[in-house]
């Protein structure tokens, strides 16, 4: 189910969301990779690291999907996927029947599956700031801007989870 909403008011930006989420995402990891050439850390099991790579492929493959689904019915009904944004639409349907936030999950997803592939250990910590950053700067940014919805949104915020 989608709500469209007709609105021209201007945009409302934090300083804090200057750069486009999923770069926060590659970011981070990258953060991670280089403090783990810095200071390695992890197993040099064969048996784990062959464990911990098809375990990986299975979330990264499931975060890419979710993510991914997630965006294309934002693309589809041209709305907006930048924070901050005005959006015109109130989406419910496909992922959002389980998650306020699939996209997110699904990076959240993907990244833990990389870091699995790859078996790092210090990109999980950096994992842990972004979904901080995530959930308790960039969602009530989003939020806020969502109760324009009105009682629609009240409705599918109380019946959806933020994450899941």
């Amino acid at each position: 189910m989608t709500r469209s909403l007709d609105r021209q008011t201007p945009t409302r930006r934090t300083p804090f969301l200057h750069m486009p989420v999923p770069w926060v995402f590659v970011l981070a990891f990258l953060l991670g990779v280089g403090l783990q050439f810095l200071l390695p850390l992890g197993s040099t099991s064969s048996t784990l690291s062959g464990l911990a790579w098809v375990a990986g492929l299975v979330l990264f493959a499931a975060g890419a999907v979710i993510a991914g689904w997630g965006l294309v019915i934002f693309r589809r009904l041209r709305t907006t996927t930048t924070p901050g944004e005005n959006p015109n639409s109130l989406v419910t349907s496909g992922p959002y029947r389980f998650s306020r936030n699939p996209m997110y999950l699904g990076l959240v997803l993907a990244y833990l599956g990389e870091q699995a592939m790859l078996v790092l250990a210090w990109p999980l910590l950096f994992l842990v700031l972004t979904i901080g950053y995530v959930n308790w700067f960039v969602i009530p940014v989003e939020e806020a801007s969502l109760r324009a919805f009105g009682p629609a949104y009240e409705a599918y915020r109380a019946r959806v989870r933020r994450w899941i």
